[in-house]
C-alpha cells in the first residue's frame, strides 16, 4: 500500500483567502428552470452551483460533440495530428444527414477546417471525417469516447455515435456534460473556433464557400461568453452547454430537455446571471507553477520540482468570510525511471475538515535513476 508525506499548511492569506461553499438553498430555490435537467458548474473547481436532475440519463443530440471535440485538442496536443493535415472525406462521412457542412466523397479538407464545422456549424459530417481520422474508424473513435468519459468518471454516459444523431442507448446527463466541458475548456486551442460566430469555409469539387452561424446564440448575446455547444433533436428536445467568463470567474451552464431553443438559452442565462451575482472565484495555482520539492537520493538529480498540472481555483460566496487549509500529499514509494508529466502527488484544498478543491502534482523533468558513479559520490559527501 502506498504511503505519503502528508505536509499540513494551515495558511491564513491577506489577500485570497479561500472558501468553498455550496449555493445558498434560499435563493438558488428561487431559481426557476423550466428545462428537465440542468447544472451549474465552476470551470475551476468542478463545483456545482445549482441542478435539476442532473445525473439523469438523457439524449444530449449534439452536445456529444463537446467530447469530440476534446478527443481531437488531445490528439492535436499530443501531436497524433496537426491542424494543417489533411483529411479525405469518405462516403461514410458525406452521408450523415442533418446538421453539416456538405462534405462530398473523396474532397480533401483540413483538420482546421473540420474543426470549425464542427465547433460553429455543428456538423455530423465533420465529425465522422474526424473520427475516422483519428480512431481509425467510427467504432474505434467510440471507444475512445467512452474511455475518455470513464476516465473523467462521467457514470451518468453511454456514447454510441460522434455527433448525438438519433440512435438507442446513447445518453449522457447534465453533470457529465459539465465534466466534459470543463476538460474542453482547458483545451486553449479549442477557444477560438467556440466563440466564432460568423466565418465560411470551401467544400466541395465546385470549392463552393459555406457560411458558418454559430448555434450558440449566447457567444453573440451574453457578455463573456465562452462556448461550447448546444443540440437538438426531436427526442432531446434543445439542449445547451453554455460558458462563459468574467474576471476570474469561470461557469458553465448546462440545460438539457428544453422545450424550445429560446427556452434553453433562457435557463442557461438565469444561471449563469446567478452564478456571477453570487459567487467569485480566486486561483490559488497555475499549470506548471512548482509547488514542491520532492527530495530522492538514489535518483540522477536528488532535487525534484513537482508542478501543478492544471490550473487551480476556489470559488467563494460574495460577502463571506474566506479561509482554507492546504494539504500536499507526496506519493513515496517511488520506482525509478520516471517520465516527465507523471502524476507524484496532490495539493488538496481544505475547509475545515471538508475538500473543496484538488489537483496533480506532476514532475516537471524525467527523472532516471543516479549512476554509480553519482551514488558513489553522495555517499564519500556523506561520510566527509
Amino acid at each position: 500500500m502506498k504511503r505519503f508525506i502528508s505536509v499540513f499548511l494551515a495558511i491564513i492569506f491577506i489577500t485570497c483567502q479561500n472558501t468553498f461553499v455550496f449555493a445558498d438553498k434560499n435563493t438558488s430555490n428561487n431559481i426557476n428552470i423550466g428545462s428537465k435537467s440542468a447544472v451549474l458548474m465552476d470551470v475551476s473547481s468542478g463545483q456545482v452551483l445549482y441542478e435539476k436532475n442532473c445525473h439523469e440519463k438523457l439524449p444530449p443530440a449534439s452536445v456529444t460533440k463537446v467530447m469530440t471535440m476534446l478527443l481531437i485538442c488531445e490528439a492535436l496536443e499530443s501531436g497524433k495530428i496537426k491542424i494543417n493535415d489533411e483529411v479525405t472525406i469518405s462516403e461514410n462521412a458525406a452521408s450523415m444527414g442533418g446538421s453539416q457542412i456538405f462534405l462530398e466523397p473523396g474532397e480533401v479538407q483540413t483538420v482546421d477546417n473540420l474543426l470549425k464545422g464542427i465547433a460553429v456549424a455543428s456538423a455530423n459530417d465533420a465529425c465522422v471525417a474526424m473520427a475516422e481520422y483519428i480512431g481509425g474508424s467510427v467504432e474505434e473513435f467510440v471507444d475512445m469516447m467512452n474511455k475518455k468519459a470513464k476516465e473523467l468518471k462521467m457514470n451518468d454516459t453511454n456514447f454510441v455515435n460522434t455527433n448525438g444523431l438519433p440512435v438507442e442507448n446513447h445518453y449522457t446527463s447534465a453533470y457529465d456534460i459539465g465534466i466534459m466541458s470543463r476538460e474542453l475548456l482547458k483545451h486553449e486551442i479549442i477557444e477560438k473556433y467556440l466563440t466564432t460566430w460568423m466565418d465560411n469555409v470551401v467544400v466541395g469539387k465546385k470549392k463552393a464557400t459555406i457560411g458558418l452561424a454559430n448555434t450558440n446564440k449566447l457567444i453573440k448575446h451574453y457578455n463573456g461568453a465562452t462556448g461550447v455547444k448546444t443540440g437538438f433533436t426531436g427526442e432531446a428536445k434543445f439542449c445547451v452547454s453554455a460558458s462563459a467568463k468574467r474576471g476570474k470567474t469561470h461557469l458553465i451552464a448546462v440545460i438539457l430537455g428544453g422545450q424550445t431553443s429560446k427556452d434553453r438559452f433562457k435557463d442557461a442565462t438565469t444561471l449563469l446571471d446567478y452564478g456571477f451575482a453570487n459567487y467569485e472565484s480566486v486561483k490559488i495555482c497555475s499549470k506548471d507553477q512548482k509547488l514542491y520539492t520532492l527530495k530522492l537520493k538514489k535518483a540522477d538529480c536528488e532535487s525534484v520540482g513537482l508542478v501543478a498540472k492544471d490550473d487551480l481555483g476556489i470559488l467563494t460566496k460574495k460577502g463571506e468570510s474566506k479561509d482554507f487549509t492546504k494539504k500536499i500529499d507526496v506519493d513515496k514509494n517511488l520506482k525509478l525511471p520516471i517520465k516527465q508529466g507523471t502524476t507524484l502527488g496532490k495539493v488538496k484544498i481544505y475547509k475545515g475538515n471538508k475538500l473543496i478543491g484538488q489537483v496533480d502534482l506532476v514532475s516537471n523533468r524525467d527523472i532516471d535513476k543516479a549512476s554509480y558513479l553519482q551514488m558513489l559520490k553522495r555517499l564519500v559527501e556523506d561520510i566527509v
